[in-house]
C-alpha cells in the first residue's frame, strides 16, 4: 500500500495500482448466457 503523509501529520493511504488490460469478447455460449439473464430479467421488470 502506497502512503503519504502531508504537512500536518495526516496519512493518506492509497490502494495499489493494478495493470490494466483488454476485456475478451465473449464467446457464444456466454452470449447465449447473457441473452438468456436479458430475457429473464425483462419479465422480472
Amino acid at each position: 500500500m502506497y502512503t503519504t503523509i502531508n504537512e500536518e501529520g495526516i496519512l493518506n493511504n492509497y490502494a495499489p495500482e493494478t495493470p490494466v488490460y483488454y476485456a475478451e469478447y465473449p464467446n457464444q455460449d456466454q452470449q447465449r448466457r447473457y441473452a438468456l439473464q436479458g430475457a429473464i430479467a425483462i419479465l422480472f421488470v
